[in-house]
């Protein structure tokens, strides 16, 4: 067997997938939808990326795994189902703690994409060349939500998180205490919850990252009473059909960038220069948004669109950011 040939046999086969009992058994790839690109093009894309990049990388004896399962949840009267990534130090030393990234994906996507998309590889070969630290990767399922509470108060995912979600995964998996081993981050509706969840709530993140962001600056034009699109069901569904502009604007990034109190905060942010759904121009404006308030922050425009190409360009990225800033 090439070089080439045990290379791609080990990354396909031997990492380690748990599905616990209750958990929804896993898709070989999520069903496409608004603003997520195809997941398993992204994953052969991937693997086609790792395989040139590391075809000379040794053999490693520790990989980590990833574990789902599904979190009983009060406040939205169902279970969410979560993955998490859980590095090789994780079974070999029960007694240690460790940071943790909280990753979201983007709209039409699962807890699962970080699974079917190839980003696990791509965590245990940045690992396996020691650029990355030893840290949690949990990824719950945030529907079509925005990971924010609804319009109409039917789905509180964004109390879910904070008073159910973040609480549990961090005492059920080890997660060293306090802000500084906390940070977020997510791909475009993903990128948008992030983004929202660090501004809003700043003293519960030490860092926040996101790629290609649903950034919308003013109310969508689909957006109206009599529309019935798909976008507008989608939308009205989480902001109100017809929006409701108060509601529009307590919930955006952009709005709460001008006056949230980040000090403290690190943020790295980045979409492509093409983006299929028009998101630089939010991104654009949130650059300018920290810039006009002296905050400090990483911002790139990329050559690129909103596509697997793309995402699987700059997730390395995001991924080293947390990692350097993490104790």
């Amino acid at each position: 067997m090439s070089n080439s040939q045990s290379f791609f046999f080990k990354y396909v086969v031997t990492r380690t997938i748990e599905v616990l009992e209750g958990a929804p058994p896993f898709a070989v790839s999520a069903k496409g939808g608004l603003l997520r690109s195809n997941a398993t093009n992204f994953r052969s894309f991937l693997y086609l990326i790792y395989l040139l990049y590391f075809i000379n990388l040794p053999c490693a004896a520790a990989t980590g795994r990833v574990e789902c399962n599904s979190l009983p949840s009060k406040i939205l009267a169902r279970s969410v189902p979560y993955c998490i990534v859980l590095p090789p130090t994780f079974d070999t030393d029960k007694t240690k703690h460790f940071p943790i990234l909280y990753s979201l994906h983007g709209l039409g996507d699962n807890e699962q994409f970080f699974v079917h998309s190839g980003a696990w590889n791509l965590v245990e070969d940045l690992r396996e060349r020691g650029e990355l630290k030893n840290f949690l990767i949990a990824t719950p399922d945030g529907g079509a939500g925005f990971y924010i509470n609804s319009k109409d108060g039917k789905n509180r995912y964004e109390d879910f998180l904070l008073q159910e979600f973040f609480p549990s995964i961090e005492k059920r998996y080890r997660a060293a205490p306090g802000r500084a081993n906390r940070a977020i981050s997510g791909v475009s509706m993903g990128g948008y919850g992030a983004l929202y969840l660090a501004f809003r709530h700043p003293q519960l993140f030490s860092s926040v990252s996101a790629h290609s962001a649903a950034l919308i600056e003013k109310l969508p034009s689909f957006l109206g009473a009599s529309s019935n699109s798909p976008r507008a069901r989608v939308l009205g569904g989480v902001f109100g059909n017809p929006p409701d502009p108060v509601f529009w604007d307590q919930n955006s990034p952009l709005v709460l960038a001008r006056t949230a109190s980040l000090a403290g905060l690190r943020i790295y942010f980045d979409c492509g220069d093409n983006d299929d759904y028009g998101f630089y121009t939010g991104a654009t404006t949130l650059d300018k948004i920290l810039t006009s308030r002296r905050i400090p922050h990483e911002f790139h425009l990329y050559p690129g669109r909103h596509d697997p190409t793309y995402f699987a360009e700059h997730l390395p990225a995001s991924l080293q950011f947390h990692s350097r800033l993490f104790p």
